[in-house]
């Protein structure tokens, strides 16, 4: 259990570098966030993406399904100077609803690609949102080398990239033939998202792109593996399809029309 706290503890580091270095960045040059700035984050995990805005003074909720996380993140921040100012609800996102809350920014960074059903996701988060609020989404498109998140693995297929574009009795068997519980990864392969899908239910729902960048190296390699982030380069940015299999990070702020 120390061991899994630790591991925990690590990942809530990495999320907050990450931010703090290039999401907030990102967002700040077309959505300044000041402590002014109310922050939802769906799919908020221990909260190391809200650490930063909390860290300027944001007024900020996270939300997730799971309890255990949840609770470390209340254990991570009782003893932030802001701890005043930061929230953490265990729900499914569906069931926040009467809370009369709305916000400046909501973001959902390595969570869209985990939602069922995300044309409705998309549709329904918009009641969380202010009139001049935006949506920040970062996500591995799914035919990327890793998109189906199988470096999770404790066997060597966690090094192997593009097998969860196997069909999915061949990827099933292939995970249980290397000892991996099967469920969680099987699940991906059903909600994973391409770029072009994305961009389809952000025009069926009426979003507004404010900005858009595609990565060649996630920033959040750096902290990982200690690569320097890579944008995609222009011309194979606009390439339909294809370039969700060089494309290792979506990132998007839009807007309600």
């Amino acid at each position: 259990m120390q061991e899994r706290h630790r591991d925990r503890r690590l990942y809530f580091e990495e999320q907050s570098y990450t931010m703090s270095k290039y999401v907030i960045p990102f967002i700040n040059d077309v959505f300044p966030v000041t402590k002014d700035t109310t922050v939802l984050e769906i799919g908020c995990g221990e909260g190391g993406n809200l650490k930063p805005f909390l860290d300027k003074g944001c007024q900020c909720v996270g939300i997730d399904l799971n309890e255990p996380q949840i609770e470390n993140a209340k254990c991570f921040f009782e003893l932030h100077p802001n701890k005043d100012r930061i929230k953490f609800i265990y729900s499914d996102i569906y069931d926040v609803i009467g809370e009369n809350m709305t916000f400046d920014l909501i973001f959902l960074r390595d969570v869209i690609e985990h939602i069922h059903n995300q044309e409705r996701f998309m549709g329904f988060v918009k009641q969380f949102l202010k009139p001049d609020g935006v949506i920040f989404f970062g996500f591995p498109p799914w035919q990327n080398p890793f998109g189906g998140h199988q470096q999770v693995c404790q066997s060597k297929l966690s090094k192997i990239p593009f097998i969860h574009l196997l069909p999915a009795s061949a990827y099933r068997r292939l995970l249980e033939k290397y000892g991996e519980e099967p469920s969680e990864l099987m699940e991906i392969k059903k909600t994973g998202i391409s770029i072009e899908r994305f961009m389809k239910i952000l025009k069926k729902e009426h979003y507004q792109i404010v900005r858009k960048e595609f990565y060649f190296i996630n920033p959040n390699y750096e902290i990982k593996f200690h690569l320097k982030p890579r944008k995609v380069l222009p011309l194979l940015n606009v390439i339909p399809y294809f370039r969700n299999f060089y494309t290792t990070a979506c990132y998007c702020i839009v807007k309600n029309k």
